[in-house]
């Protein structure tokens, strides 16, 4: 199975708390900070939710 590597390009002041708590959920913390998960319908909808704050790819 494939993972999906999401990282935080883009700041989480002044986004709706759902926003926020969808970052903080997938393990994000801080801007450039990534993290790699896997390639499912949860965390594809978790993405798609925040594809505007995030830059996705496929890991290795």
């Amino acid at each position: 199975m494939a993972n999906l590597k999401v990282t935080l390009v883009r700041s989480v002041i002044g986004r709706p708390q759902k926003q926020r708590d969808i970052v903080k959920a997938l393990g994000l913390g801080r801007i450039n900070s990534s993290v790699v998960l896997p390639d499912n319908a949860s965390t594809r909808g978790a993405v798609a939710k925040i594809n505007h704050l995030v830059d996705v790819s496929i890991a290795e």
